[in-house]
C-alpha cells in the first residue's frame, strides 16, 4: 500500500476547517486493487480495474479547487486542498455523484503533496497517462 498526504496550502486551511478536512483525516492510498480518497468526512474507493487513465494538472484558480467541488460542465469530482497541482482521473464507469444534482463523476482530481509519486504507484498498478 503506498499512501500520499494532501498538499495543505496553508491561505486556504480556514475554508476547509468548517468542512472537517484537515491533514489528519485526508489521505489517499493506493493497493493492489483500490484507489482511496479520503477527505475529512468523505471518502472515496475505486477499484483499480474502473480507473482508465489519469493525468497531472494544476495552477489551478482557487474557487475552483479548494474543498469538495463537482464541475458543473465536464461533472468530475475534486478534493482540494492546494491551488498548486495535482492529479486527475478519469474513471470506465462514473461513479455516483457525491454533489446532489449532479450527474454521475467521470473522474477525481486530488490536490496531493507528491504528484509525481502517486503517478508512479498509478503506473505501477497498470493505469497508463492519458
Amino acid at each position: 500500500m503506498k499512501m500520499f498526504e494532501f498538499d495543505f496550502e496553508p491561505r486556504y486551511r480556514w475554508l476547509l476547517t468548517p468542512l472537517g478536512v484537515r491533514r489528519g483525516n485526508s489521505l489517499v492510498t493506493v493497493t493492489a486493487d483500490d484507489f482511496h480518497a479520503k477527505f475529512g468526512r468523505w471518502d472515496l474507493r475505486i477499484p483499480l480495474a474502473n480507473i482508465a487513465g489519469y493525468e497531472r494538472s494544476g495552477d489551478y484558480k482557487w474557487f475552483k479547487a479548494i474543498g469538495i467541488r463537482g464541475s458543473w460542465v465536464d461533472h468530475g469530482l475534486t478534493f482540494g486542498s492546494s491551488t498548486k497541482q495535482g492529479v486527475c482521473l478519469r474513471f470506465i464507469e462514473p461513479i455516483k455523484a457525491f454533489i446532489p444534482g449532479m450527474k454521475p463523476h467521470p473522474g477525481l482530481t486530488v490536490t496531493v503533496a507528491d504528484t509525481d509519486g502517486l503517478a508512479a504507484a498509478l503506473e505501477s498498478a497498470g493505469i497508463p497517462a492519458s
